[in-house]
């Protein structure tokens, strides 16, 4: 099965200008855990998370207000293809340790999937499982 399938599509996304401020507001408004970063044609330029905010702005003592999202969102992006499938997904979350993944068509970001999305599937509900279970037990040696 394709991504394209199982993706929420319309994600909500922020400029890199932003504040800190403004991007905690949306992931709390609309109760999700990243924000892509987008350029104003759409290009994905990179992720901001709850985590990032955290411990790349409030932590080092950073103005939420005054931090521009383009100086604590991570830069190294994965992504999959909207027509790449689900298998692809779930095997790059669980190798590279991320929960959402930005999804692409021709450049542009068109949608977001997350392991919740995968575990959906009776057919990857043991992987997108194993691959949560990896994510969270590196997550607590941190």
């Amino acid at each position: 099965m394709e991504v394209q399938k199982i993706m929420s599509a319309k994600p909500i996304s922020i400029s890199g200008e932003e504040s800190a401020a403004v991007a905690a507001r949306l992931l709390s408004r609309h109760n999700i855990g990243a924000l892509p970063v987008c350029s104003r044609e759409g290009k994905l330029r990179g992720i901001v998370t709850d985590r990032d905010i955290v411990l790349r702005c409030i932590a080092p003592g950073e103005d939420p207000k005054h931090t521009p999202v383009s100086d604590i969102m991570t830069r190294r992006l994965v992504w999959v293809d909207s027509r790449d499938s689900c298998d692809t997904a779930a095997r790059l979350m669980a190798s590279r340790q991320i929960r959402r993944l930005p999804v692409q068509e021709n450049g542009r970001l068109v949608g977001m999937v997350s392991l919740g999305d995968l575990a959906k599937l009776r057919d990857f509900s043991t992987e997108a499982a194993e691959a949560l279970s990896e994510i969270s037990e590196n997550i607590r040696n941190l």
